[in-house]
């Protein structure tokens, strides 16, 4: 198995929570590692989007959006993704 020592707490729980359930391949432990990390990347970015507002001034006083906005979605998209790769949306296989 893979470590999840570098992924927040609640994270992690998931993580072992579905590998309690599901009879996952070695591969889609993979993916499920992949998708725990998304979640942790677009948590961060939201925490940052929320510290810091989600529009900046630039250096010429133009508003731009938070680079963090970008980070989060592209985040959301692959957890939604690997997910949905690896069935946890749907009626996946139990653990017997």
């Amino acid at each position: 198995m893979l470590s999840i020592e570098g992924l927040q707490p609640a994270t992690r729980a998931w993580v072992e929570h579905v590998l309690a359930i599901y009879e996952l391949e070695q591969h889609h432990e993979r993916l499920l590692f992949l998708a725990a990390q998304a979640w942790d990347e677009a948590q961060d970015a939201r925490t940052t989007i929320e510290r810091d507002g989600a529009v900046y001034r630039d250096r010429f006083g133009s508003p731009r959006p938070h680079p963090s906005l970008k980070i989060e979605q592209d985040a959301r998209i692959a957890f939604a993704r690997l997910l949905r790769d690896l069935g946890l949306d749907g009626e996946p296989m139990v653990k017997k």
